[in-house]
Order: C-alpha cells, then structure tokens, then sequence
C-alpha cells in the first residue's frame, strides 16, 4: 500500500461530504483535486471504506465516476467496498446491478461480500433474492460459512418459501455445513406442519450427523408445536419416544402442547395418557436454553417466532426470564401489540416490571396502531404498581398520552406528580402545551401558560414558540405578538421559527408595519439570521399581494443581507402576478445599485422556465434585464 493513499482517501471523501450530494460541480472539484493519475481501486477502496460507508449515493456516485477515468478498472477490492456500503444502506437495486457487472466481467469477489449482502437482502425482507445470491455463491465456491446458511435457512422458512428453504437444507446436509437450533429449528418447526413424519425424523437425522450442538429439547418442542398447530396431535403424541430416541428428549413443555392439543379436540382420555407420560419421563424446561433461543430468534429477526414461543410459555405458565420479558415486549410490539400487552401483563403478574425502554418501545407502537385503551391500561397498571416514581418515567408517561392525544389525562399526570413533591421543569409543560394546540384546545393552553408561570417555571424557547405558531395560524397574531414582546422581556431570544411564525401570520393579516419592526429585530440580532429569514419574509409578502413592500424591503437593505436569491423571488412573484411594470422597475433599480446581480438573477429565473405556467411574463422579466445589461441568451 503506497503510504500516501490514506491520506489522499481522506482529503477525497472530505470534499464529497462537503458536497453533500453527487452533482456535476463536485465531479469538477474532484477533477481539480488533481489525483486522476494516480487513481486506483485501492484508492476508491479507501475512500469509500470508511468514509462514505453511511453516504451510498456519494458512495456509488463516485465509484461509477472512478470507472468513467481512462484507463481505469475496478476490481474485487473496489467492489467489496462499494458492495459493502450499499448492503449496509439496503440499496437493492444498485446491489442487484454491481453483481451482475462482477458476473460479467468474472470478477471474483471475497465470500464475506456474499455474506453481508445475503444478510442484508434478509434483513430488509428479500429473502427470495438472498436465496439467488446463495445459489451464485454456491455453485462457485464450497461453503460461504455457516452462520450466513443458517440464518438463510430460517429466513426461508418463516417466510414461506419451503422449497427453497428444502434446497438450502439439502444444500449443507452434502457440505457438512454445521446447523444450529435456530437455523435448523425454525426450518424443521414450519416444515414439519405438512412433511411427512418419517421425512422429518430423517431430517432430524441428517441435521444431528456431526452436530452436537444443536439444543434437542428445544427441537422436540418445535417440531410437537409444529404438528399440533396443524392439527397433527396424534403424530405429535407418536413422535415423542422416535424424539427420546434421537436424544431429543421432550420436555413438559412438548407435553404441555400435546396435551392442550388433546384438550382442544376434546380427547379427555388421550389428554389424561399424555400427562401421565409427562410425569414418568418429562423433564422440566432449562429456563436458559429457551432464553438462548428466544434471544436468537430476535438477534435474526424472526420476531414472528418468537412470538409463538413466548405465547406457549406463559400460556403453560411455565416461567420466563426478566430480560426475555423486556426483549419480548418491545420486539412482539411492532408486529402485535395485543400480544405484547400479553406479555406485559404476564410479566407484572409475576411482580416484575418493564424497563424504560421496553415501556418506550411498548408505548410508540401502541400509538403507532392506534391502540389508545390499551396504552392508558397499561399505564394504570403500572401506576398502581408505583412504578411511576422518578422524572424520567413520569416524562415517558406523559409524553405518549400527549402523541395520543390524552391531554386531560396528560394534564392530569402534572397534578399527579405537584401531588408527590415533584418540581416540575419546562419539558413536562410544553409536552402538554404542544398536544393542547395540536388538539385546538387554544383555552387550555393559556390556562396551563398562566398555571405554568405561576408555580415559578419560566417558559423557553420552545414554550414561546409551540404558541406563537399556533396562534400565527389561527389567525390569533396580536397574542402571537404579545407573546413575542413577553419573550424579549424575559430576555429570551428568538430563533428562525419564531420570526418565520410571526412574519407569516403579519403578511397574512397585513400587518406590514408590524411585520417590518419584527424583521428589523432579527437584523438587530443576527444578520446571518435575518439573511436566511429574508427569503420566507418576501415569499410571505408576495403571497399576501403586498409586492410594492417587498420591494421596498429589498431596497433598503445592505448587500450582505440581501442576496440574488431573495431579488429572484420577487421577480417570480411579479411575474406569477402579472406584474410586469412593477418587475422592470424593480430590474431598473437592481441596475442602478448592484448591477453585477443581473447575471445571477437572470440565470436563476432562467430555471423557471421548464416548469412555470406563466413562462411569458418571466421571457419579458429576462428581456428587460437583457435589455438594460446588454446580456445575450440562447432562446
């Protein structure tokens, strides 16, 4: 490796995230860093591993710049770095596109590429095309390991793709491609509902060849839970001694299934056999092995088995461990949250409770899914669990009953917590001030204003700022602006969304010499400020009609306010208005103090062309200014 690429890498990947995004100006710029001479795919390599690793548009942008250079060519170790970045992005399409150029071209590529990109495909729920991959990998190359295979393995399986899934099976059976319980459980739990029973004990035969380590009680309950889930419990029932046999001992879990199963049916006598065999030759469930595996159903994504299991578990009552819980709930949320609130219940009763971020995770998705009773049940049950007892859950409780719109039951939680002792800061009023407004309860949030100031908590920022824009949109602007004279009084200074708020509901209401006094503050303050807010301030003006204003406005500020940009605006709203007098005259006095704008103003409105349904007026605003700046263009 020559000793200056590294350096070089880091100096190319700083001026692309400068950038920030691929375009014909940093394709430029890389052309003036002048390193086209020396490029190479070690280079490219370097400069997306690590730099551009999060950044797959800047990433792939300059790996198909790089392939464009004369002379140059990518190879494994440039594909490897691109492959990388877009699988970790989940860019499909582009992943789909390089492998088939690396096919193509017969480049052969480091089986850990394979591996990441399989991962990723099953990740983001393609595991069809994972199954491609696979295919591709293995008809080059012996094994690509067997974490990537098991994890294929289940991936199929649980999705549905049992032919595939049969192939991958068979696929590691001649390889001697080690199993492990979640690849080969969760293949022989979804299998075994419709394969034949001798087919899924030599299965089981085949898997436990030379593979110790594969959890045989934990198998003997997938495959009982599999079969009594199709209505196979006679098999099921049969099957339990072929399981002993294979040292796949079942425990009173398997039999707890069976015998439920029985139950079910109505088989009394059948069900009264199983639990007699449960007590002579069960064993009872090792707590760890089935945390090992819930945990690993998770890590790989397979929350929909997961699910099933825990159900089983705390149906039989059987125990289950706290950070099962926890892990259980927050993922099974996502996809069921009845089920969750299962498992939260299941846990309380056991008197042990959720963690802040189960509850979090728990609470979102409640709300996701629009399950509002449930969301206060829960919280009710931990209230009288005094689980409710320190800044940081008390926050999380009030912040989600705002999300679900539960102010007066949020509102009731600040009275709860006054009640306790607790002194309450800002955040806890502006959650609710923000849901009363969300919610149009404009009363309730001046009475919580008031209530607010009262017990001595000062309002920010973001308190300021929740209510002047709500009630700049509700048309409410003089209390918009005695709450901003209120929050100069107290010494607190606005930000870009309180002057944007205010000067949109004075345009509105046209307000205008209001409305100036608030932009002259912001130059006051900051001009920095007062240049980014200049463009939304004339855009406001030009809305509402007040034209002459605005271009009142641009006239009597410096140049390190007043930008091209903010001239262009005007212009497009004269134009839009059918002003065209107004523009010439505007154009006329742009030419007096600033000529050297003409150019920028002209090429920017220029873009508006394609797509403006009033382009005649902008050709006349263009000729005037070719006109009075002897400029010529292209028609």
């Amino acid at each position: 490796m020559e000793p200056h690429v590294p350096k070089l890498a880091t100096r190319v990947s700083r001026a692309m995230l400068s950038a920030g995004a691929w375009t014909p100006s940093l394709e430029q710029n890389l052309h003036r860093l002048g390193f086209r001479q020396t490029l190479n795919p070690s280079l490219v390599s370097q400069v997306i591993d690590p730099h551009l690793l999060t950044h797959h548009s800047l990433a792939l942008g300059f790996f198909n710049w790089a392939s464009q250079q004369p002379g140059f060519a990518h190879n494994s170790e440039s594909y490897k770095s691109v492959l990388k970045c877009l699988s970790f992005s989940r860019q499909y399409g582009a992943i789909h596109s390089l492998l088939k150029q690396v096919r193509t071209q017969k480049i052969g590529l480091h089986l850990s590429v394979y591996r990441s990109v399989i991962d990723s495909l099953i990740v983001g729920k393609k595991t069809h095309d994972a199954f491609l991959v696979f295919n591709e990998v293995t008809s080059i190359t012996n094994t690509i390991g067997s974490e990537p295979c098991n994890s294929l393995l289940a991936a199929l399986a649980s999705d549905g793709f049992f032919e595939h899934a049969q192939k991958v099976f068979d696929e590691m059976s001649i390889k001697c491609i080690p199993f492990d319980t979640l690849g080969f459980g969760v293949f022989i739990w979804r299998v075994c509902r419709n394969a034949d029973i001798v087919k899924v004990l030599t299965m089981l035969d085949d898997a436990r060849t030379n593979n110790r380590e594969i959890n045989g009680s934990i198998i003997a309950t997938l495959i009982i839970h599999g079969l009594c889930g199709a209505s196979r419990v006679s098999e099921a029932s049969n099957v339990v001694d072929e399981l002993k046999n294979r040292d796949c001992k079942p425990d009173f879990l398997a039999y707890w299934i069976i015998a439920e199963a029985f139950q079910s049916a109505g088989s009394v006598a059948e069900r009264e056999k199983i639990l007699k065999k449960k007590r002579k030759l069960g064993v009872a469930p090792r707590l760890n092995d089935y945390k090992e595996f819930l945990f690993a159903l998770i890590a790989g994504r397979r929350i929909c088995e997961a699910k099933e299991l825990g159900e089983v578990i705390i149906r039989g009552n059987f125990p289950l461990d706290e950070d099962v819980s926890n892990v259980l709930i927050g993922s099974v949320a996502a996809i069921d949250p009845h089920c969750a609130i299962m498992f939260f219940k299941f846990m309380v009763e056991k008197e042990r409770f959720p963690t802040l971020l189960t509850l979090r995770n728990l609470s979102r998705n409640l709300c996701k899914h629009g399950k509002i009773d449930e969301l206060l049940e829960v919280f009710q049950v931990l209230g009288m669990h005094n689980y409710f007892n320190d800044f940081d859950r008390y926050h999380l409780r009030t912040s989600f009953l705002c999300k679900a719109g539960m102010v007066k039951e949020a509102y009731g939680v600040l009275q709860e917590m006054k009640k306790k002792g607790f002194a309450l800061d800002v955040s806890f009023y502006n959650c609710v001030l923000e849901a009363c407004c969300r919610e149009d309860l404009l009363r309730p949030a001046r009475k919580l204003w008031d209530e607010m100031f009262a017990s001595g908590c000062g309002g920010n920022l973001k308190t300021y700022n929740i209510l002047i824009q709500k009630f700049s949109k509700s048309n409410q602007i003089a209390e918009a602006l005695t709450l901003y004279h209120h929050m100069l009084g107290k010494k607190v200074e606005p930000d870009i969304t309180t002057y944007t708020s205010l000067l949109q509901g004075l345009c509105q209401e046209s307000q205008l010499e209001a409305a100036f006094e608030v932009f002259s503050k912001s130059v006051e303050q900051d001009a920095n400020l007062a240049g980014t807010l200049l463009n939304t301030f004339i855009l406001c003006l030009c809305r509402a009609g007040h034209f002459l204003a605005a271009s009142k406005l641009l006239r009597g500020l410096t140049n390190d306010i007043a930008h091209p940009d903010s001239h262009v605006i005007l212009l497009k709203g004269f134009a839009d208005a059918g002003e065209i007098q107004l523009a010439k005259q505007h154009i006329e006095w742009v030419r007096e103090t600033s000529p050297s704008k003409l150019s920028v103003i002209s090429t920017e409105l220029l873009t508006f062309l394609p797509s403006s349904s009033r382009a005649d007026p902008i050709l006349q605003i263009l000729q005037t200014i070719q006109e009075l700046s002897h400029f010529s263009y292209d028609e």
